[in-house]
């Protein structure tokens, strides 16, 4: 089964992320296992758990509308082509991790090609995932740094002989110890 999204919609993908590639590729067929799997862009309460920071996101976040702004995109920095995918509403989920085919291809736009080609359930190990990933997001307040006075998100606030450092002044001052 070749990928059952439209020309033109793989094309806006493409555009919205810059250039064509393997990794926006990953992105594509795993935005369309979620679609297939989850009715992912109808859902009203989606939420995609990325392990990875590469190319593909574009494409999760174009395809599926789940994006870091709305809270629902969420980046655990695990190094792995791995995306759960989860509806709230209909409490299901799954995730999908990338079987790294095709990745003695050598040339690129060939490898573009048998990934799109590629069934499904050959690219991606998927497990089902029975509770959400992660909470909803929640608006939390904001607190003056006292070192840099730059307002900082309350759970990342870190208290430091009595002062609210932000993280990035907390580090400076953990350093020195």
């Amino acid at each position: 089964m070749t990928c059952t999204l439209k020309k033109e919609v793989i094309e806006e993908t493409i555009a919205f992320h810059g250039h064509n590639c393997p990794g926006l590729t990953i992105g594509i067929r795993a935005s369309e296992l979620a679609m297939e799997k989850l009715d992912i862009q109808n859902a009203k309460n989606p939420v995609c758990v990325t392990e990875t920071d590469m190319c593909g996101v574009d494409a999760i976040q174009f395809l599926t509308g789940c994006s870091f702004g709305k809270g629902n995109l969420i980046h655990k920095d695990y190094g792995k082509s791995a995306f759960t995918f989860y509806d709230r509403d209909a409490q299901k989920g799954f995730r999908a991790v990338f079987n790294d085919f095709a990745r003695d291809e050598q040339d690129r736009d060939n490898r573009i090609k048998l990934i799109l080609q590629a069934e499904l359930t050959d690219l991606f190990s998927i497990q089902e995932v029975g509770v959400p990933p992660v909470s909803p997001a929640r608006i939390l307040n904001s607190i003056q740094c006292d070192s840099c006075h730059e307002m900082t998100m309350e759970s990342c606030i870190r208290l430091f002989d009595g002062k609210n450092l932000c993280i990035p002044c907390f580090q400076k001052v953990e350093q020195k110890i």
